[in-house]
């Protein structure tokens, strides 16, 4: 029995001498800490698509119809992207909707609504009809703005909707915030307010 005993306490000392080892191993000291991310990380939210992961458009040249755009003049459209086309070449102006006030001519100001989309994701980037504001285009033709908007709002009047489909040599080349390089833009554009 005593031996028994006494096999038993030696078991124990020795089941307890190896726990303590194992816990700690190398890995709890901080001078022995690799790069390496437990595998109970937190994963990396997703991120958008960059333009390797975006599909290339296909197919012939998107006609104008194509591009669809739902909501009366004077309320914020809803642009559908057209799929199983490509943009056409350089840029498209075409108007939705006659306005019957003051023609924007080179230099002219005007306040103007707008939202915007890209064509190879299919999203709508921003509208602003959500800050509830126009957006006011100084010195059309030379303004501020991309050569899209500065050839392509010529000639819209006064409460006239037009639709502009932007190359990327007259947006943003090089890509600008989450807008890829190279994509074409697609903008619905309202005059709301048309001076000079």
């Amino acid at each position: 029995m005593r031996t028994v005993g006494r096999t038993a306490l030696a078991l124990v000392s020795l089941l307890s001498a190896g726990l303590a080892l194992t816990a700690c191993t190398a890995s709890d000291r901080p001078s022995t800490l690799t790069n390496t991310p437990p595998a109970t990380a937190a994963q990396p939210e997703a991120q958008e698509p960059t333009e390797a992961d975006l599909p290339e458009p296909s197919g012939p040249p998107c006609e104008v119809a194509q591009y669809q755009v739902t909501g009366a003049a004077g309320e914020k459209p809803t642009i559908t992207v057209p799929t199983g086309c490509t943009p056409q070449d350089g840029l498209l102006v075409e108007d939705l909707a006659e306005g019957t006030g003051a023609e924007i001519k080179p230099g002219s100001t005007a306040q103007v609504h707008y939202v915007l989309a890209t064509f190879r994701d299919q999203k709508t980037r921003e509208a602003s009809w959500d800050s509830g504001e126009p957006f006011e285009v100084e010195n059309i033709g030379q303004a501020q703005v991309i050569k899209g908007w500065n050839e392509g709002l010529i000639g819209l009047k006064e409460g006239g909707r037009r639709l502009l489909v932007v190359p990327s040599d007259k947006g943003y080349p090089n890509g600008s915030g989450d807008i890829q390089p190279g994509e074409t833009l697609i903008f619905v554009v309202d005059a709301v307010k048309v001076e000079g």
